[in-house]
Parts: structure tokens; sequence; C-alpha cells
């Protein structure tokens, strides 16, 4: 016999699937608080500059406070890992840089790119070649005629960490120009600040990194970009051929991403991705972006996937080469 007691219990039993949809359904959409965009690199160095430029849209996209924080140390480990070890909810993504495809490879971490939801990549620096002004080479001729009369290793290049970015780029340049990946005898240094100040001063032969940071040098007359690493030349140095036009087929650029915690939650993914393409689309970041001599991109999530996967495989080879593959 079932009591009046145990029908008001079974009512309830009943009930309770209904309220828990409804109180899933009245959680509040993504965003209803402050996001926090995680660099993992310095404040004032590329990844910094393309973040805030990009969250300078994208917060007015979101319609809450964004905000920025920069999380350095290890070689970028530090950062990348804590976006990859946050909660799933869409509250703090960051900035992805093409350090943590090479993680695993140099045996520094076991974050790579499965260890976050790939958004898109938002821009790119291209990679260039970089001298002394004052010094012997004057042109691109020259300095290829000087590293192949000199003896390997004679020739010292820096701007980042041992296997960084701007470390495969000078790798890569000296393998398309037919002679060793570890032709430069690379200097690690914590940026390209330091190391063009080095440049300027004749304590290294070249920079292979971005000719944005070398800018205010190059405007005094300490140092000559010989040339760029890019598809096109660069609006902001026009003058300077590419790679291309001199006749090597060698193209490199460092790239700063939007990255999430994997197991994104699936509705607030599905919003970051739509309200980071209008943000990313939007007039005053592109003009600021591209302003500041930053190539603007922005691709699919299947598209990043893909370009990840090409970059991965050229920048293990070069590892390789260079001899400091642990993978």
């Amino acid at each position: 016999m079932i009591t009046r007691r145990g029908l008001a219990r079974l009512g309830g039993m009943l009930a309770l699937p209904a309220l828990i949809g409804r109180a899933a359904l009245a959680q509040p959409a993504w965003p209803n608080r402050p996001v926090t965009m995680v660099v993992p690199w310095a404040a004032g160095g590329g990844a910094d500059t393309v973040t805030r430029i990009f969250t300078m849209g994208f917060e007015r996209e979101v319609g809450q406070p964004v905000n920025v924080v920069n999380r350095t140390g290890g070689n970028g480990i530090v950062g990348h890992s804590s976006i990859s070890n946050a909660q799933p909810d869409g509250y703090t993504i960051g900035c992805g840089t093409s350090e943590f495809v090479n993680f695993k490879a140099l045996g520094l971490s076991d974050i790579g790119p499965d260890s976050f939801e790939l958004i898109s990549r938002i821009a790119s620096i291209p990679a260039g070649v970089m001298v002394k002004a004052n010094g012997p080479w004057k042109d691109w001729p020259s300095f290829v005629a000087g590293l192949k009369e000199g003896r390997k290793g004679q020739y010292t290049g820096s701007g980042v960490s041992t296997g960084g970015s701007w470390h495969l780029a000078a790798a890569g340049m000296t393998k398309a120009l037919g002679m060793e990946a570890d032709r430069i005898r690379w200097v690690p240094s914590i940026g390209g600040a330091p190391a063009l100040q080095d440049l300027a001063a004749g304590g290294i032969s070249v920079f292979t990194g971005s000719p944005i940071e070398a800018r205010p040098l190059v405007e005094a007359g300490q140092v000559r970009v010989l040339a760029v690493m890019a598809d096109e030349r660069m609006a902001t140095f026009p003058d300077v051929p590419t790679l291309k036009e001199l006749g090597l087929n060698w193209t490199y650029a460092n790239w700063f991403s939007l990255v999430a915690p994997p197991k994104l939650n699936p509705s607030a993914r599905e919003r970051i991705i739509e309200l980071a393409k209008r943000a990313h689309a939007r007039p005053e970041v592109q003009t600021v972006t591209k302003d500041r001599g930053i190539v603007p991109v922005w691709d699919t999530p299947e598209e990043f996937k893909a370009y990840i996967k090409t970059f991965g495989e050229s920048s293990a080879t070069l590892l390789r080469e260079l001899g400091l593959s642990r993978a």
C-alpha cells in the first residue's frame, strides 16, 4: 500500500530530473564574469604585444573585462602549463606561442599541441637577417660569402634560448644555403632586445629574429636588415627583399595563437571561437596589428591543427640536425 508520504516522495523523485534540467538551462551563458588571458612571456615582447592588441577587440566583443596576465619562466613552460591546467570553463585562456610545439622534442616538458584546445593563430612575425650596420656585410651576397668562407661556428647568432624560434630560423636558412644546420653557433638569450644590443656592440654576428624589434636600432643606424624570411616584403621594411627574391627558398615566422585548456566546455568553445573571430576582424585590431609590422592571421581550428602538424614536422627535422632532439 502506497501511503500519502510515499506518494509525495515519489512525486519529488519524478520531478527531480525536470528540476535538474531547468537548473542546467538556467546556468548563465559564457561569459558572465571576467576572463583571464595568460601570456607565457614577459610584458613588452612580441607575444605580449600581439595579445594586448587582440584583447583590445576581444574585450569589446565579450562584454566583460579580459585581464592579460604574464606568467613567465621555464622558456615559456610556466605560462603554457597554467593555460593547459586551468579549469576548462573558458574563463582562463591564453596566447600559445610556437615554442609549445617543440617542448617534447627538446625534452623540456610533456606539453604539446594535444595539451590545448586549439582555436586559431592570431598573428605571425616573419624572421629577418640583421647584422651590425658598420660591420663587414653590407648586403645579402656578402653575408652568404662570409658564411661559406668562414669555418663552422665562426659566426654567432642569438635572440632566444637554444632550439627556440629564431634559432630554427637560422638553422633552416643555412640548410637552404647548402650548409650545416649549426653553421651559425647559437648563443642562448632571454630575448631579442638584449641580443640586438649585443649585435650592435659587435658581440654576435647575426640576429635572425624579428625585424620589428630591430627597428629602433635600424633607424639609429646601428643595425642593418639584409633580408626577411617572408613570402612578401614587410610593410615596415618595404626596401628589404625577401629570401625568395634573393633566390633562397626558405621562409620562417614566429606565430602567436589563441588556445584554451583541453576538454573545453562545448558552449564556451563555440562562443570563444565566434567572438574571437569577430574581435580579430575589428578594424582597430587589424590596423594596429599591421601598423606594428605584425601579420594578422585567422584560422579555423581544423586549419590551425593542420598548420601545427606541418610546422612540427619541419621543426623536428631541424632539431634533430642541430643535435637537440630528445624525442
